[in-house]
């Protein structure tokens, strides 16, 4: 498996691949890979002769230094995961803050019409910002024609697909289906932190957002919100940050349903002070 951390030599092998008419996809991830991401690689591998799965942890898309810090480096143990997939075509790109940022390691300043300040926005300060800093980075290197994102980032996925509209940059963005572990919590790199009794309450969220859903169909917005802050004030090892039953294309919150509209659920969950996402169709 070829390993680059180094931009120019990456760009120099895709140049090749691309003369020859091979097709390429990328998988921006931040390592710590899980059955999810190897979702996605196996999407892109369906749909193209290589993928790029590139591994860096992001520095500028991080408002809690802590978290920063504590974020899992596990490369050699992902790159073994990859090759159970496959040795021949994955690149995998795994770069150095440098390579990325050169000597200049701050976030550019986007609007996404308004899609940035929702939800983890209000919570994350400068988050998209940074996110759209490395993935235009990232398409800027690999110039891939498919790029695969998991909608448990429901929000960032539909920041992204803004990103490529607004810079007119020729990709096809593709959202994949939330993976799950058995027991429904979707899986996350954080997920390795939590403690053993944090795991075992976890799974709570989705549960929750599985009768949000069913409720939905009979009760407003309002109500459903106010049924799931009363489920988590009955979870102590559970913290509720916010829950938001929102418009998918606007990702506004929803005042009064329409049947012309699509909504999903947002949820942001403190188990310990491991953060969790989740988020979930409604109709």
């Amino acid at each position: 498996m070829k390993i680059f951390h180094n931009n120019t030599e990456l760009s120099h092998c895709l140049d090749g691949l691309k003369t020859k008419g091979k097709s390429i996809g990328l998988v921006p991830t931040m390592g710590a890979l899980h059955d999810g991401h190897l979702s996605l690689v196996d999407k892109g591998l369906s749909e193209n002769d290589y993928v790029v799965v590139s591994i860096f942890v992001n520095p500028t898309q991080f408002n809690n230094k802590e978290d920063l810090i504590k974020y899992p480096r596990t490369l050699d143990a992902d790159v073994s995961l990859l090759k159970t997939i496959s040795d021949s075509t994955i690149l995998v790109y795994a770069p150095t803050v440098k390579d990325i940022y050169d000597d200049n390691v701050q976030s550019q300043s986007f609007a996404f019409d308004g899609l940035e300040n929702e939800m983890e926005g209000a919570f994350r300060e400068g988050h998209f910002d940074g996110v759209g800093t490395i993935v235009k980075r990232l398409f800027e290197i690999v110039r891939p024609q498919r790029a695969y994102f998991g909608q448990k980032d429901f929000q960032q996925l539909q920041i992204i697909r803004k990103l490529v509209e607004l810079y007119h940059i020729p990709v096809k963005v593709i959202g994949c289906p939330i993976h799950r572990a058995v027991d429904g919590l979707a899986m996350s790199s954080r997920n390795t932190r939590l403690t053993p009794e944090h795991r075992k309450a976890a799974p709570f969220i989705y549960k929750t957002l599985k009768s949000a859903k069913i409720k939905f169909g009979t009760k407003s917005a309002k109500k459903v919100t106010e049924w799931v802050e009363k489920q988590f004030k009955k979870q102590p090892l559970l913290e509720l940050e916010y829950f938001t039953i929102a418009d998918t294309k606007t990702l506004k919150p929803v005042k009064r349903k329409s049947t012309k509209k699509t909504y999903r659920a947002f949820i942001a969950v403190y188990a310990g002070d491991i953060r969790l996402i989740d988020n979930i169709a409604l109709n």
